[in-house]
């Protein structure tokens, strides 16, 4: 029996902590400031690994009627084919470049039943900022908050009926990388982020009992060049000087594969797909 004095929303607090000072990762959001960089993550999202997106629709308790809130939607890999079967969808993005280039694609794909709104979602007001309460609110892998309690209770708030979330279970296939490279780079061990076995437990201890879904999920880096491979890595290790460049080169070197006129570095990783129906639950003090 798990002792009940444990505070797993501490655990998660204590994990993210060291996750983010530890690596030295400032707001997850301003790693995608630049909008060069928020197209190319769309590009490779949305573009050439759309299974994940499709599968996260296909997850979602959807109808024509459905009025739908996406925390944290990057540039739009999941709002804009969402958008297309629901009633209304709401974004919530807080990183410049990634707002910039969504509202781009909304307007490119001629997306007028959504609505943005540029804030981290521990800064949104429910009642201020929001037009619910919608049908289902998610988050697709971008639930990375300081306090996870803080995070469900808002989207609890937001929902009518159904919140998902998803996130990582084991370590990533990029952990995995940056694990093997950190110390090399920055004399220092790599810290993991926390994972969906603290966020069952948080949910647990607030009197939420979720369904948990596991899947397994391949993707693939694909790239025109090895050099846009590594372009595409450097700011994920915070490559700023040739040495680390060189030691980033040498490994992606070692795990690229060539199809055809393409470079790709495979990898894959374990998910939790975490829902409940807010009506079925009143949370914990």
């Amino acid at each position: 029996m798990i002792p009940t004095t444990i505070d797993w929303n501490e655990c998660w607090k204590e994990q993210w902590q060291k996750n983010h000072e530890t690596n030295k990762r400032k707001d997850t959001s301003s790693m995608w400031d630049e909008q060069d960089a928020a197209r190319k993550f769309y590009r490779m999202s949305y573009e050439k690994n759309g299974e994940r997106v499709n599968l996260t629709l296909a997850g979602l308790a959807l109808t024509p009627e459905s009025r739908v809130l996406d925390v944290g939607s990057g540039p739009g890999a999941i709002t804009i084919p969402l958008a297309r079967k629901v009633s209304h969808v709401t974004a919530v993005e807080p990183s410049e470049g990634m707002f910039t280039v969504l509202r781009e694609n909304l307007e490119d794909e001629k997306i007028t039943n959504a609505d943005c709104l540029q804030k981290r979602w521990e800064d949104v007001d429910v009642a201020a900022d929001l037009s619910g309460p919608y049908d289902v609110v998610f988050a697709s892998f971008s639930l990375d908050v300081p306090d996870m309690k803080a995070a469900i209770t808002k989207m609890c708030e937001a929902s009518s009926q159904y919140v998902y979330i998803y996130w990582f279970a084991g370590e990533t296939s990029w952990e995995i990388m940056a694990k093997d490279l950190w110390p090399r780079l920055h004399g220092s061990a790599y810290v993991a982020s926390p994972k969906s076995d603290i966020i069952f437990n948080t949910l647990y201890q607030m009197g939420i009992y979720p369904h948990v879904e596991h899947f397994v999920y391949e993707h693939i880096y694909r790239f025109a060049t090895e050099e846009e491979a590594v372009e595409y890595f450097k700011p994920r290790h915070l490559i700023t000087t040739a040495e680390q460049e060189t030691i980033l080169r040498d490994y992606i070197m070692q795990s690229l594969e060539h199809d055809g006129d393409t470079v790709t570095v495979p990898g894959h990783s374990h998910r939790m797909k975490i829902w409940w129906d807010v009506n079925d639950f009143s949370l914990a003090e």
